[in-house]
């Protein structure tokens, strides 16, 4: 709201203005944040729910009631820091939430109880810059605290201490991104691999490949025991890759030292995966692919202009955990880029729930599903903001796309770990 190098005297005079202009607020009333298109800020509403559940304030949430807004009780420090962080609200007395509550109950909308904000963490390599990931850059601009994690950390058994996991895009097959062909001879990658083998070194494996999969089991363990876990661009198939790819080792002499197994494609299993089947892996390093999963030629062949993809409409009443999900101000959200751009139709698991797809094809772009007592989402794709992200590009500034639909879907899933159904009123 301020510049941070303006004059103490001045920044206070500026925190008066703001806190005089928070709207009067009793105890009856409510404060609603709706989240259509009338919203300042969509991304810092999320904030403002989680920050009201670190103070032990629990959050309705209204989906599918004004593009999925936020109710609470109207209290003061709600309604100031709202009116700090940008975040447009409005006071609703006890006559207009019962309204409010009316028209939930009698049209495909439903209130979910918020009550524990979430403890995050985000799976990154130590020195990744913050701006290589839209979830980080979602979280901070957002205001939700998170923490860093990688390797070491997953394999010495800290997820149990985290409600949610985020996987930046890594490369779980030991591949190093399959930048081999564009990028083996420049700094960073050379960097890359030195490090990821120091490390497998150091904990234990003789090859990269061989801790990943060690990662990636950890991690389904976490999931299984009720873990929530979000992925996207190549964390999303790779993971699956990885999973599938338990026994067999599918990596060429060039990352390794030694050659793939002759029959790396019949030898995997896809009974491991979480998400995807029957898929055939591409170890050649001058391709940069990791299977055929990915659908990036197709959303090239379309091209920026034509690349959009659309949300699935859920009942809120009956199927609560996709409407959570899929809470936006639009329904039709351009399309983005990354080295996973989208998913192969044919190859995802039955079961599996399709959040969005790219209409007319057979890309689908946001999914989900259950594992054990915890579920996964995948979304695909870099940035939201940013069609076509590419290694050195400068970052996305949030500032700019504070009302960005595409960076809404992230951030529903931060609160989807909070979420209880309410009971029906009777």
């Amino acid at each position: 709201m301020y510049d941070v190098n303006l004059p103490k005297a001045l920044k206070l005079v500026l925190i008066l203005v703001v806190i005089a202009a928070v709207p009067a607020v009793s105890s009856a009333d409510k404060i609603v944040v709706h989240m259509d298109l009338t919203q300042t800020d969509h991304l810092k509403a999320y904030g403002l729910a989680y920050w009201c559940l670190e103070q032990g304030i629990n959050v309705e949430w209204l989906l599918n009631y004004n593009s999925g807004s936020f109710m609470v009780d109207a209290l003061e420090l709600i309604a100031r820091k709202a009116t700090i962080m940008g975040v447009s609200f409005a006071v609703v007395s006890t006559g207009e939430t019962a309204e409010i509550y009316r028209t939930i109950e009698e049209a495909n909308m439903e209130v979910v109880l918020l009550e524990k904000a979430p403890a995050i963490a985000v799976y990154a390599p130590p020195g990744t810059e913050p701006w290589d990931d839209a979830v980080r850059l979602a979280l901070a601009y957002a205001e939700v605290p998170f923490t860093l994690i990688y390797d070491e950390e997953v394999l010495a058994g800290v997820l149990d201490e985290y409600d949610w996991l985020h996987l930046h895009h890594e490369d779980f097959t030991g591949q190093y991104g399959k930048f081999y062909a564009s990028y083996r001879n420049a700094e960073w990658y050379k960097k890359r691999v030195e490090d990821s083998e120091a490390l497998a070194r150091k904990l234990g494996f003789a090859k990269v490949s061989e801790l990943k999969k060690a990662v990636v089991r950890k991690i389904k363990d976490y999931v299984a025991r009720g873990g929530f876990l979000f992925a996207m661009c190549s964390a999303t198939d790779s993971y699956d890759i990885a999973l599938a790819a338990e026994g067999v080792d599918i990596v060429m002499d060039v990352y390794d030292g030694d050659p793939a197994h002759p029959n790396y494609q019949g030898e995997l299993d896809f009974s491991k995966a979480f998400c995807f089947t029957g898929f055939r892996v591409m170890p050649n390093p001058l391709v940069y692919e990791y299977s055929d999963i990915d659908t990036t030629p197709r959303a090239a062949g379309r091209g920026r202009q034509n690349d959009y993809f659309t949300l699935f409409e859920f009942s809120a009443k009956h199927d609560p955990i996709p409407a959570m999900l899929t809470q936006d101000h639009v329904s039709v959200i351009n399309g983005f880029m990354g080295q996973t751009t989208g998913f192969e139709k044919r190859l995802i698991k039955k079961g599996v729930t399709f959040l969005a797809e790219t209409e007319g094809q057979d890309d689908v772009k946001y999914l989900h599903g259950s594992y054990g007592r915890g579920t996964f989402t995948f979304y695909a794709g870099h940035d939201p903001e940013d069609y076509q992200h590419m290694v050195g590009d400068p970052p996305t500034d949030l500032a700019l796309y504070k009302n960005s639909p595409g960076y809404r879907l992230i951030l529903n899933n931060i609160l989807f770990p909070a979420a209880r159904k309410k009971e029906q009123k009777t």
